[in-house]
């Protein structure tokens, strides 16, 4: 007996790739007509301390991958912590649990600085290869885990890689999660829906463009050496600020300490810094801060 193959994706019915497609989706935008105190434009800076969890992820035991991940907790942190004193801005940082547990003097560091630390998985899992009861477990065990390191208890998440299941916003909105800041449908915060219904969750997006790893980054077995010079990175995130300033958005960046903190690359967080206060009306904030002023003032 011949068994049924299933469906290319160019057979499917319109129900089957509508279901797909609407599951979770973008609703209505969250722009204030202006944000606190009159400012033009609101900067997220966030850092994704992954550490040695890039490796761990992946089964692998490799010991200099290993201490480059090391290298995030001794020098890069500490750096762009000076950096972030320096020019008095607050920061939100997504954190593994593996990594709090792994280095919690840094957590609780980082924290008593007046940043915050987000949800960022377990292991640096990827959430797209679990089983649902898999993943729930592992988003509470690991809000429970940043919660004891620190004392505070996680108001947002960013899933590990922005690896997004079909089960992950379901599990946000559970727990109580305020926002999540893993998806890319718009520049500006805005209501997730799951199904075609509002899901409480407020989404601050990212993108590849504003993230470090992509043009730093390389893979040494698979020949993959991606790099693009410091200064062409700074103009890129620095266009990106500019185009948020003159729509009155918001501003989002993902860093890893792991990769922007060497000498040859900090130099760029310090500069955007500066570019960015040489303008009137920016308001840096934590992510938390400003999903929930996004939504109370929605225009």
């Amino acid at each position: 007996m011949n068994e049924e193959r299933p469906l290319a994706p160019w057979q499917w019915p319109e129900p089957h790739w509508r279901r797909i497609v609407e599951h979770v989706r973008a609703g209505r935008p969250l722009r204030p007509k202006s944000w606190p105190d009159g400012a033009r434009c609101a900067v997220a800076l966030s850092f994704d301390s992954d550490h040695e969890t890039s490796e761990l992820r992946e089964g692998g035991e490799s010991i200099g991958r290993l201490s480059q991940g090391q290298y995030g907790q001794r020098q890069g942190v500490p750096r762009v912590l000076a950096i972030l004193e320096n020019h008095g801005v607050k920061a939100t940082f997504f954190v593994p649990a593996v990594t709090a547990l792994l280095h919690p003097d840094e957590q609780r560091r980082v924290a008593a600085e007046g940043h915050e630390i987000g949800l960022h998985g377990w292991i640096h899992e990827r959430n797209s290869e679990l089983p649902l009861e898999a993943e729930r477990d592992l988003q509470l065990r690991a809000a429970d885990t940043l919660e004891k390191v620190t004392g505070q208890r996680p108001l947002g998440i960013r899933t590990p890689s922005w690896d997004f299941s079909p089960n992950t916003l379901a599990i946000t909105r559970d727990m109580g999660l305020r926002y999540d800041s893993s998806l890319m449908a718009d520049v500006d915060c805005y209501e997730l829906l799951m199904d075609g219904k509002e899901s409480g969750v407020v989404e601050l997006p990212v993108e590849w463009i504003r993230d470090d790893a992509v043009y730093f980054n390389m893979n040494r077995f698979a020949a993959l050496r991606p790099y693009t010079p410091p200064a062409d990175v700074l103009d890129i995130f620095r266009r990106e600020f500019d185009g948020a300033y003159r729509e009155g958005g918001v501003f989002q960046l993902t860093l890893h300490p792991h990769v922007i903190g060497y000498r040859s690359r900090l130099w760029i967080l310090d500069e955007l810094i500066r570019h960015m206060r040489r303008h009137e009306g920016v308001w840096f904030a934590t992510h938390a801060e400003i999903a929930a002023y996004a939504r109370a003032n929605a225009a």
